[in-house]
């Protein structure tokens, strides 16, 4: 017993050198075509991401607070996008498996930290089509730059505290089993499960953050939109109201796909023991690609200005002789 004891202290260590990460298990003879549409999907994010920022950065009749607020969901999904899908092609391709231990914490914070500051940009985007439907003469007043600072500086510092114990919680662990993580990329309780000791604050933890955070921003969203819609339906005319309807209508696709794919993922991994690991990590990995690259193809589509801009950015000689005819 003793001699069992001296060798799993042995064994035992807070700061491994590295982890493991298989991929996809059962699917390892298909890992080089499943990274294709992967790295597909991938390309649309950074390039309607891309765009998206270009556009607001450059074009002077986008600096209002609306296109703020979608610069910073699309800064968001660069970062929640560019956290895991290269690694995970370099898994699936390159069979590049092993991940140090810092860089695993790094990869685990800013995964968990997006979708923390993801979730809060939707919320104040809420707040913002709240304002300009239901009060829209209070509108530039309330939401002035100054305002929107401190609207994004209280997005990043909750996310920013809700996250960084996690860190903690994971780096105070003892690692004294096998080092290999079965999936392709670094989550908290994935990683937690291999250590030795008691992960009990990780799981509660872990769910009832946030659960809380998710569940107050679903809420005061809801709010936000019952308040929208009944002041929509009281709008005079049926032109005002198919306006203010659309310009609703993106921001709720993207709520849909954001909540709905995040809350699937996470109530799976927390409950769904019957479903199959190699489906979860399937499931977890579209989570991290396609709403970053849905999301500026919805607002581009749906948005009149934006829309406007792209067709003139990617086609300047066709806008410039269409202007001319007119």
């Amino acid at each position: 017993m003793t001699i069992n004891m001296m060798t799993t202290l042995n064994l035992t260590t807070f700061n491994p050198d590295s982890f493991i990460l298989v991929g996809i298990p059962g699917l390892e003879q298909f890992h080089i075509w499943i990274g294709i549409p992967f790295c597909t999907i991938y390309l649309v994010a950074l390039a309607g991401n891309g765009i998206l920022l270009y556009l607001i950065t450059m074009d002077r009749s986008l600096h209002e607070p609306m296109f703020f607020f979608l610069s910073m969901l699309a800064s968001t999904d660069l970062i929640l996008c560019n956290t895991c899908v290269p690694k995970m092609l370099g898994i699936l391709w390159l069979k590049a498996q092993k991940i140090t231990f810092s860089g695993c914490l790094t990869q685990l914070f800013f995964l968990h930290f997006s979708f923390f500051l993801d979730s809060a940009i939707l919320l104040g985007m809420a707040f913002d089509r709240y304002l300009a439907i239901c009060s829209p003469l209070r509108y530039s007043s309330v939401l002035t730059p100054r305002t929107i600072v401190k609207i994004l500086v209280g997005i990043v510092g909750r996310s920013f505290s809700i996250i960084l114990p996690v860190v903690f919680l994971v780096k105070r662990l003892p690692f004294c089993r096998t080092r290999t993580i079965p999936h392709t990329y670094c989550e908290h309780i994935a990683v937690a499960r291999l250590s030795c000791a008691s992960i009990s604050i990780n799981i509660w933890y872990g769910f009832t953050m946030p659960l809380m955070a998710i569940m107050s921003d679903l809420i005061l969203i809801g709010i936000s939109y019952t308040l929208i819609l009944r002041a929509v339906f009281h709008l005079p005319s049926r032109d005002a109201r198919q306006k203010a309807l659309s310009t609703c209508g993106s921001h709720v696709s993207v709520i849909l796909i954001f909540y709905t794919s995040a809350l699937f993922s996470a109530l799976t991994h927390r409950f769904g023991h019957n479903i199959s690991l190699a489906f979860h990590i399937m499931f977890a990995n579209l989570y991290v690609a396609i709403p970053p690259a849905l999301n500026p193809i919805i607002y581009g589509v749906k948005t009149k200005q934006i829309r406007n801009k792209v067709v003139l950015l990617l086609f300047p000689k066709g806008n410039s002789d269409l202007g001319m005819r007119t």
